[in-house]
């Protein structure tokens, strides 16, 4: 696929997430691999009103997650999450968006440091056919300094698709290609709004 092909698909799942209102306050950030060697991939410039489309929705960064060309336009703060997905695996697609169940969840299991889910049937996304399979989240703590949230957050990448929580922050989830990685992200947020209406129940 061209850069162009690459472009319209990110944009394409920009809109999809921007219409589930997914990226409050310019929050969120999406990244899709253009080429392997050298490694390049388009990611969000920081601080744009993604439910709108322009020419300027993303730029072309390197491996370290540095503009590929001169552009004014700045990479969205999280890229270097991005940066160690793309070295760890081989997939093709990484989203980060943060919503309010996400964080509700990541609160309520921080201190567990995971969040696990099973017997429901959106785990499937994941792969999880077996009826005692159970799909663990891990929780990581949110740095501001995204250099050590970066490195806090590296040894969970264990497979060419998968999700993270950042305590407080968001979900950061990964798959081959966008395809997935939407499917894998509508999945877990599905299990969050669960989860709450769950918690909501059992507190009474």
């Amino acid at each position: 696929m061209t850069l162009q092909d690459k472009w319209e698909e990110l944009a394409d799942i920009k809109d999809e997430l921007a219409v589930r209102d997914w990226f409050m306050g310019t929050s969120g950030n999406l990244a899709i691999k253009v080429h392997d060697n050298p490694m390049e991939f388009l990611v969000t410039a920081s601080g744009k009103d993604k439910k709108k489309r322009t020419a300027e929705d993303f730029l072309l960064v390197d491996a370290d997650g540095n503009p590929v060309e001169n552009t004014h336009l700045t990479p969205s703060a999280e890229t270097l999450l991005h940066c160690a997905i793309y070295r760890e695996t081989n997939a093709g697609c990484s989203l980060h968006i943060h919503t309010v169940a996400n964080n509700v969840i990541s609160e309520l299991y921080g201190d567990k440091g995971s969040v696990d889910f099973q017997g429901i049937e959106l785990i499937k996304a994941f792969g999880m056919w077996e009826e005692d399979a159970i799909l663990s989240i891990p929780i990581v703590p949110n740095y501001a300094h995204i250099p050590k949230l970066a490195e806090e957050f590296t040894p969970y990448i264990s497979a060419d698709k998968g999700v993270i929580l950042i305590r407080n922050h968001g979900i950061t989830v990964w798959g081959k290609d966008g395809f997935e990685a939407k499917k894998l992200l509508e999945a877990c947020e599905f299990l969050f709004q669960y989860q709450l209406a769950l918690h909501q129940i059992h507190s009474k």
